[in-house]
């Protein structure tokens, strides 16, 4: 007996070491804060969108009088560990006399709007300023001397002027001076590469040398994704700046992906799918920006915040939006809303 008793203490006390090496493991990993559920929460929104006036009107859903508010009272739960809830007085006192800036498309201003409001609401009596100079907005939180900036560049790379009309040049940054002397930037590109027509604000595509109507998409954003990746490498200091990529926002208007065949688009949603899996599965885009960024040397933090957007069908404007009933727009989110969570996860890092 007393040696089948020394075995299975063994085996037990084998087990428990395991058990916490597993442990110190995961804690040494951090948390994976992208796989989770929505799940309902009295406690948010974070801020009523009516008392931030600078929204913009593609944004203010309630105020455009969507009348179902519950989209803005789910709160993300990872798997494996909690967020810590956003503080915006301690986000403004980390971040004190720093330059955050959103570089990228509408969806960098969704973001970047959703993070300024958190931060209002957390301190409304304190003064700020928004100005715009060229393509570079900048919110001020004048008594912590905090700068949030947007550069809306599309693309991440040139689009130039020249004799035979605009040529998106994918192979070329001199946007990125803007880009400079920030504390931190959010990066993002995705949604303007599969625009053709009126909508599409370049002529021509040029790699090198080789200039050319046009070629596969795709494609396309894999070699500007190389080119911004070249540019991290080359020109940002990661020690004095973070760099992040926002991921890809993803829009609803396939409701056979999300399993309701029927939905055309997002409109009347009014439940998000809890998690954590998405019945569509991830688009290919995500693959490609993972790669690219797998071939970044210095250190880029994705925020991987597509998975837990595709679950959000009930987050976007629909006909509460810019265009209001004359248009659907289920690619942009309402405010209060998803981006918030973006921003608590951005924030999660920050105090890492």
């Amino acid at each position: 007996m007393g040696s089948r008793d020394n075995a299975i203490s063994y085996g037990s006390a084998l087990v428990l070491s395991l058990l916490l090496l597993l442990l110190l493991l995961h804690e040494a990993e951090g948390c994976d804060m992208f796989t989770g559920r929505w799940v309902k929460d009295d406690s948010y929104p974070l801020y009523d969108p009516s008392t931030c006036p600078f929204i913009r009107r593609e944004f203010g859903c309630k105020k455009n009088g969507r009348p179902d508010l519950d989209y803005s009272t789910f709160r993300w739960q990872p798997l494996s560990c909690k967020l810590a809830r956003f503080n915006g007085v301690d986000f403004l006192k980390k971040n004190k006399g720093k330059k955050i800036m959103f570089v990228g498309d509408s969806l960098s201003l969704n973001q970047w709007q959703s993070l300024t409001c958190m931060l209002h609401s957390s301190v409304p009596n304190s003064s700020y300023t928004l100005t715009t100079q060229g393509s570079i907005s900048t919110f001020t939180f004048q008594e912590y001397g905090l700068e949030l900036k947007l550069d809306r560049n599309v693309y991440l790379v040139d689009i130039v002027r020249e004799k035979i009309g605009r040529v998106l040049k994918l192979d070329s940054i001199n946007d990125g001076k803007n880009w400079s002397e920030m504390d931190t930037l959010i990066f993002n590109t995705w949604h303007w590469w599969s625009r053709r027509g009126p909508a599409q604000p370049w002529d021509y595509i040029q790699i090198g040398t080789n200039v050319t109507k046009d070629m596969d998409r795709v494609a396309a954003f894999e070699i500007a994704l190389g080119t911004w990746g070249k540019w991290v490498d080359t020109v940002v200091d990661t020690k004095k700046t973070r760099v992040f990529f926002q991921g890809i926002s993803p829009s609803h208007y396939k409701g056979v992906l999300w399993g309701e065949p029927a939905a055309k688009n997002c409109v009347g949603q009014k439940e998000p799918l809890l998690g954590p899996n998405y019945p569509g599965g991830l688009p290919a885009e995500v693959g490609v920006l993972k790669r690219a960024l797998g071939k970044i040397s210095k250190p880029v933090t994705l925020l991987d915040i597509t998975m837990l957007s595709l679950l959000r069908k009930d987050g976007h404007p629909s006909v509460y939006g810019l265009g209001g009933q004359k248009s659907c727009d289920c690619s942009h989110w309402c405010l209060s809303g998803v981006p918030d969570t973006w921003n608590e996860i951005l924030y999660n890092y920050m105090i890492e």
